[in-house]
C-alpha cells in the first residue's frame, strides 16, 4: 500500500485538511476553467435549469432550455404558464409534472415576493418551491459569485471515496467540505470535483490509473 494512502486511514483533522488542500491545488491545475455545465444568461435561467436538472443530465436540460427560455423569458411568464403546455415543454427532462409545478410556484413567489428577481441569499432561495441547498449554492456560487459547496451526485460520490466525509446526508457533506476548503474556493472546488467525476472518477469503473489525485485517495484501485 502507498505510504500516503496508509496514513489516510488514521489521519488527524489537520492532516485531512492538508490533504484536501493538496487535492484542491491539483484540481486547480487540472481543471482551471471548471464551471457549471448548465447554459444560462441570467439568474432566472440558471435557477430554472437547476430545477430541471434533478434526476436529469445537464446535456438534456441544455437541449430543452433554449426554446423554453424564449417562450418564457421572465418569472412572470413562467408564473402564468399553462401547466399542461409547460409539462409538454419539459417532458424529456423527466418528473415533468413535479418540475412544472415547482417552476410555476417558484416563479409566482419570485413575482409576488421578490419583484420577479431571483434573490441572492440562501435563506430566501430555499424558501422557493423546488429549491434546496444544492440549487441555491449553484445559483449563489455561479451567478452571484457568493461561494458555496454544491453537493450533487458527483460531489457526494467523490468526497466519500476521498474520505473527506463519512456522511451520506448532503447538508452534512456540505458542511464537512466547508471545514476543509477555503471559502473563496468553495464553488470552484465543487465545479472542478464535479468535472473530475464526469471525466475520470465514474460511478462504475473509475479510471484510477489516469487519476491525478489517486495518490491522495484511499479508495484508488478498490472500487
Amino acid at each position: 500500500m502507498n505510504k500516503t494512502r496508509a496514513k489516510i486511514s488514521t489521519e488527524s483533522a489537520a492532516a485531512k485538511k492538508k490533504r484536501a488542500l493538496e487535492i484542491l491545488s491539483i484540481l486547480e491545475t487540472e481543471y482551471p476553467n471548471a464551471r457549471c455545465h448548465l447554459n444560462y444568461t441570467s439568474a432566472l435561467e440558471l435557477l430554472i435549469g437547476c430545477i430541471l436538472s434533478a434526476q436529469c443530465t445537464d446535456k438534456r436540460v441544455n437541449e430543452v432550455t433554449p426554446g423554453l427560455f424564449k417562450k418564457y423569458p421572465t418569472a412572470a411568464d413562467f408564473a402564468r404558464a399553462d401547466r399542461d403546455e409547460l409539462e409538454e415543454e419539459i417532458h424529456s427532462c423527466g418528473f415533468f409534472r413535479a418540475k412544472a409545478k415547482s417552476i410555476v410556484n417558484c416563479s409566482k413567489a419570485l413575482v409576488d415576493e421578490h419583484g420577479g428577481k431571483v434573490p441572492a441569499t440562501m435563506e430566501e432561495l430555499t424558501k422557493l418551491a423546488g429549491v434546496g441547498r444544492k440549487t441555491a449554492n449553484v445559483v449563489l456560487g455561479n451567478f452571484y459569485k457568493i461561494p458555496g459547496i454544491i453537493v450533487d451526485t458527483h460531489i457526494m460520490r467523490l468526497s466519500k471515496r476521498l474520505k473527506l466525509t463519512s456522511n451520506t446526508d448532503p447538508e452534512k457533506i456540505e458542511f464537512d467540505l466547508r471545514a476543509l476548503i477555503p471559502e473563496a474556493k468553495w464553488t470552484f472546488f465543487s465545479n472542478s470535483l464535479g468535472d473530475h467525476g464526469r471525466t475520470v472518477c465514474f460511478a462504475r469503473k473509475p479510471r484510477c490509473g489516469e487519476c491525478v489525485i489517486s495518490h491522495l485517495c484511499p479508495s484508488a484501485g478498490k472500487v
